[in-house]
Parts: structure tokens; C-alpha cells; sequence
């Protein structure tokens, strides 16, 4: 019994994605030049107001620097997630450099005294949620790629 194999002659290659760097990066030099420039090296700071935003209720809405770095993380971790989905050959390196970052967060956050705080904490979680979805991402869409009959 022999079974015969059919290879697609199209040759169109495939498109290479356009390489972008780890995006969480931007919070993590944001962070180190804020505590270490404004701060003092001093992240009990975080907690100081930026600005307050008078809501109906009446009260106002304090934002701290703590809270607009996160949110600068959380965008940043929603386009590194859709950025794991695109399957091109610089998606491998881009894993890499999101692993690469998460060591430094971990170093930084276990060896630095500037970077014990809740903030640097929760952008390091934030670079490990980066990691294990890129990785979870990448080979759910790798084996939907590959089929076999």
C-alpha cells in the first residue's frame, strides 16, 4: 500500500511579520527612570496623586503614578497578546526577548531595593502573562497550522 503525497506548487512565500520589540519594555525603563530620577530611588512614592478627576458622585479620583504606570503595562500587555498570534518567524525572537524581560523584572524585583513595590510587582506579573500566553498562543496556532490526513 502506498499513499501518495501532493505538495501545493504555489509560490507565493509566505510573509514575514515585521519584528517589534517586547512591548512591556516601556513600562519597565518608565519605572526605573521615574523611581530612580523623580523618586529618589524611593518606591513608596508610587502612592502619591498625579491628579484627581471630580467624578458625579461628588468625590474625586485620585490617580497616583502607581496606577498610570499599570495601566500604561496593561495596554502594553494587550498588544504584546495580539501580537502572539501572528505566527511569522520573528514571533520565535519575540518570545525570546519576552522571556528575557521577565528575567530582568524577577532580578530586578528580587535584587533591587527601588523595585519592591506592588507596581513593579504587578508589571512583572504582567511580563509573565506576556511569556506563558505568547508560548500558549504560539503552539495552539503552530498545531492548528499543521494538519494531517
Amino acid at each position: 500500500m502506498t499513499e501518495t503525497v501532493i505538495m501545493p506548487t504555489s509560490s507565493h512565500r509566505q510573509p514575514r511579520g515585521r519584528f517589534i520589540p517586547p512591548l512591556l519594555v516601556v513600562p519597565f525603563v518608565l519605572y526605573n527612570v521615574v523611581v530612580f530620577i523623580f523618586f529618589g530611588a524611593n518606591p513608596v512614592n508610587w502612592g502619591a496623586g498625579m491628579f484627581a478627576i471630580p467624578m458625579p458622585s461628588g468625590m474625586p479620583w485620585a490617580v497616583s503614578a502607581g496606577d498610570f504606570i499599570l495601566v500604561i503595562g496593561v495596554v502594553c500587555l494587550f498588544v504584546e497578546v495580539l501580537k502572539s498570534t501572528n505566527s511569522s518567524r520573528s514571533s520565535i525572537v519575540e518570545h525570546m526577548l519576552s522571556m528575557a524581560l521577565f528575567v530582568l523584572f524577577l532580578v530586578e524585583f528580587l535584587l533591587v531595593g527601588a523595585a519592591s513595590s506592588s507596581v513593579f510587582f504587578l508589571l512583572m506579573v504582567m511580563s509573565l502573562i506576556d511569556v506563558v500566553a505568547g508560548f500558549t498562543v504560539s503552539i495552539t496556532s503552530a498545531g492548528r497550522d499543521v494538519t494531517m490526513n
